[in-house]
This record gives C-alpha cells, sequence and structure tokens, in this order.
C-alpha cells in the first residue's frame, strides 16, 4: 500500500491516520512502569502500520487530561524521532504541536532532522497553544488568544522560509532572527506538509488560509460545516483556492460489533453517551462507516482518530479492517 502524505486534495482521496498511545489522555495507566508503557506505545504503532493506516500520530502535551495526575505522557518530538527508527513506512504527524513551546529557529531544525531520519515523512502539525495549566507548570508565558495565534503565523513562515531558503533573517512583532541555518533541509519537496490545527473562526483559520496545506478541527456535522465555511471564506479574501487544503478531523474512535458494548462505555470527559456519539465516530462498523461518509460529504478527507479503548486495540483493528476498505 502506498503511504500518501496528507497534502494535496482530490475527491476520491481520503487518508486515514490514528493516534499512538502516548499516556496524554491517561491510556497507559493501565500499565505498571515506564518502560512497559513505551514498550506498548511502540508495539501499537508498529500495528498501526502492518494495518495499513498511512499515518500515525502523537500529542503534544506534557501534563495529564482531564487533569494533571502524575501518569507517563511521553514527550512529542523524542517519541516521534524514536518511532521513525521503529517504522518504514507510516507518516509521522503531531496533532498539534504547540508553537509557544519551542522557539520557530529550533522547531525548523527539529522538523528538518526528523523528516530526514524518517526518509521523508514528516506531517508538520502546528497550533496555537491552549493548555494554560502546562504553560504555567513549565514557566511559558500564556499570551492573549491573539498573540498566540500572531505567534503561530509568525513562527510557520519562519519555518517554512528555514526549510526552503540557504539563510532566514526574519522581523516580526513577536520573532526576530539573523542569518538562521537550518542543514539538512527536509527530504520533501517542496516541503513537508504543514497542518495547521484549530478551530477560530476569526484568527485561526485566517492563518490556515494564507499558510496551511492541511486545516483540522472538530464539532458534530454541523459545527465542523460552519468552520469549513469561514475557511471557505477566509480563502476567498486572500485569494487562496480552498481545494489546495485538505480538511481533517480528529474524533475519538470506539467500534465494536454490538450496540450493546457501546452502550457500557463512556467517554473520558463524563460526557453523555449521545453527545458523544454526535461528535465522534462510537459505534459499530457500519455506523461508523455512515459517520465517516456524512463527514466526507461535507469535504472533510482526512480521518485521524484517537482509540478510546487504548491500550485495548480492538477499536483500532476494526476501523482498520472493517471501516477504512469501504473508502480505499
Amino acid at each position: 500500500m502506498t503511504h500518501r502524505p496528507v497534502t494535496g486534495h482530490h475527491s476520491n482521496d481520503i487518508v486515514f491516520g490514528v493516534f499512538m498511545p502516548q499516556g496524554w489522555k491517561m491510556e497507559l495507566s493501565s500499565i505498571d512502569g515506564a518502560s512497559a508503557k513505551w514498550n506498548k506505545a511502540v508495539e501499537i504503532a508498529q500495528l498501526a502500520e502492518r494495518l495499513g493506516f498511512d499515518s500515525i500520530w502523537v500529542y503534544d502535551h506534557f501534563h495529564n487530561v482531564p487533569r494533571p495526575s502524575h501518569e507517563a505522557v511521553f514527550e512529542c518530538w523524542t517519541a516521534m524521532a524514536a518511532i521513525s527508527q521503529l517504522t518504514s513506512t507510516i507518516r509521522l504527524g503531531q496533532m498539534v504541536g504547540c508553537n509557544s513551546y519551542r522557539n520557530p529557529g529550533l522547531l525548523a531544525k527539529i522538523t528538518s532532522t526528523l523528516d530526514v531520519i524518517s526518509g521523508g515523512r514528516l506531517e508538520w502539525g502546528i497550533g496555537a497553544g491552549w493548555y494554560e495549566n502546562e504553560y504555567r507548570a513549565y514557566g511559558y508565558e500564556f499570551p492573549k488568544p491573539k498573540d498566540r495565534i500572531g505567534m503561530l503565523r509568525e513562527s510557520v513562515e519562519i519555518v517554512r522560509s528555514m526549510w526552503t531558503q540557504a539563510e532566514t533573517t526574519y522581523k516580526g512583532k513577536y520573532y526576530e532572527l539573523s542569518r538562521a541555518n537550518c542543514d539538512p533541509k527536509p527530504l520533501q519537496d517542496p516541503h513537508p506538509p504543514i497542518l495547521i490545527g484549530g478551530g477560530g473562526e476569526q484568527l485561526t483559520l485566517r492563518v490556515v488560509a494564507q499558510h496551511g496545506d492541511c486545516s483540522n478541527f472538530g464539532g458534530n456535522p454541523e459545527e465542523w460545516a460552519r468552520k469549513r465555511d469561514t475557511l471557505k471564506r477566509h480563502c476567498s479574501e486572500v485569494s487562496r483556492d480552498v481545494d489546495t487544503i485538505r480538511m481533517t478531523w480528529s474524533p475519538e474512535l470506539f467500534v465494536r460489533r454490538s450496540e450493546s458494548e457501546i452502550d457500557r462505555t463512556r467517554s473520558l470527559w463524563g460526557e453523555p453517551l449521545d453527545a458523544w456519539r454526535a461528535g465522534n465516530l462510537v459505534g459499530t462498523p457500519e455506523q461508523v462507516c455512515e459517520k465517516i461518509e456524512a463527514y466526507r460529504s461535507l469535504g472533510c478527507s482526512g480521518f485521524i482518530p484517537w482509540c478510546a479503548d487504548y491500550p485495548d486495540t480492538e477499536s483500532m483493528e476494526l476501523f482498520a479492517t472493517e471501516v477504512i476498505p469501504n473508502f480505499r
């Protein structure tokens, strides 16, 4: 099977990624010992490759949700670097990197290195950041949303320049670089896909329209469609063809063969089952296929779920064997 980047947009071209367990949503808490937790994360990442997923994804967080719980959370870029050497074809994404956590010059260096050491498999995910608890805990300033999004825009401009130019000198409102070198350059031509996460309708989606190869935002079908329309409007304002942006969605995934098994589950966030189902991929394989078709008809062509039953792999395996083949 060919493993396709999430860039480009063709009506029949639909891509499927999946998160690996990393600990952010407490999904490794049932396993004793940090090494055993990591081994399970690796095992599931390698299973995703064998099952034919296009890409594997990690979050960029340090503390657990819904609340910090002193449970292992493996750091995004360290984990990606390791997984790049333990897999060979599956693409490697971040959903999404928190822009504030790393200087953009350093981020260009990290991302280009990962693209080279993985053989050109990076999907670069970036967002403005939101988890105030982590910012405070790690000593990062937590600027107003307008400033965080302004910083995101400048960071994307800097990273793309450093990927593609011999040297980058940049003087923005938030960042300043003088003759920054980034060698080696990424392997992908013209550069790795840039996925910008977030559904803020006034500011974030405008940055997507200006700079993104891919978008990622959530919501039930009605909410998702509203954000799609907002992105289209921003694209027309900046003279961008919206069809050059792949729109993706990252729901939680819980698949079982029988309705009774689904009725017995609950969301990490304590949502009522009906609400959880409305905005996620929760149901039998047939129901999940119907939901994907609904989002596809709205223009979504990338599905990147997190499996709510990790470290169990039943949802992941049913999705790969009984859902994805219907869309290939």
